[in-house]
């Protein structure tokens, strides 16, 4: 009974993990957006997509992420899970309308240089900081995300930090030649963003799924 219980408190804990992971990470990316800065490098890629159809961008989104988790369906099946499906159905959205609400949140504060300085870095901390917990819940992660992830258990030379700035820097490039503004948020995400969710699962996600 007690081994039970240990066990569904920790599923809940994921589950937790996951939800609240993926969703506060589509908040992130508005808070990037809104600091005019650039946006992180697979926003980067997606929007560069996004500007040669006629779509919204949540839709765009959606299924540039579906090609790629048919892709990774093939490669590793346990990546993907709630995780990915929130990410794939929802992320984009989420990023849409937060975008809009939280331009309106710093436009009351009286707008300015420094609250778009502000919004960048939340947006770059925050994004670093939920990708560590929903990757920690290991009940899917978005299919972005999976490719560094898989490469990094196929072999043991390169750890995950460098293989996600080569990630993110190859949409940045690709996003760029397709016409997507890109600035120093962007290069800031793609830099910082593997060693910070490296920081971050090992002192704050890991700890936690285990208390």
């Amino acid at each position: 009974m007690i081994k039970s219980k240990s066990r569904d408190k920790r599923f809940y804990k994921r589950l937790g993990m996951t939800i609240l992971g993926v969703l506060f990470l589509g908040v992130a990316v508005g808070f990037m957006n809104y600091s005019n800065f650039g946006m992180d490098p697979f926003q980067t890629f997606a929007h560069g997509v996004a500007l040669h159809v006629p779509l919204q961008f949540g839709t765009t989104y959606l299924i540039i992420s579906a090609v790629e988790l048919a892709v990774i369906f093939f490669v590793d099946k346990s990546k993907i899970g709630l995780g990915t499906m929130i990410n794939l159905f929802l992320l984009g959205y989420v990023v849409d309308y937060s975008t809009i609400y939280i331009g309106k949140l710093f436009d009351m504060l009286g707008g300015g240089l420094v609250w778009h300085i502000v919004s960048l870095v939340i947006g770059v901390v925050l994004l670093c900081f939920c990708s560590a917990f929903y990757f920690t819940a290991d009940m899917g992660v978005s299919t972005h995300d999976a490719v560094s992830l898989i490469l990094s258990e196929k072999q043991n030379k390169i750890p995950f930090a460098w293989l996600r700035v080569i990630n993110d820097i190859v949409c940045v490039v690709v996003g760029a030649l397709l016409g997507q503004m890109f600035g120093i948020g962007t290069v800031v995400s793609a830099f910082f963003t593997g060693p910070l969710v490296s920081f971050f699962r090992k002192n704050c996600a890991e700890p936690f799924l285990e208390r």
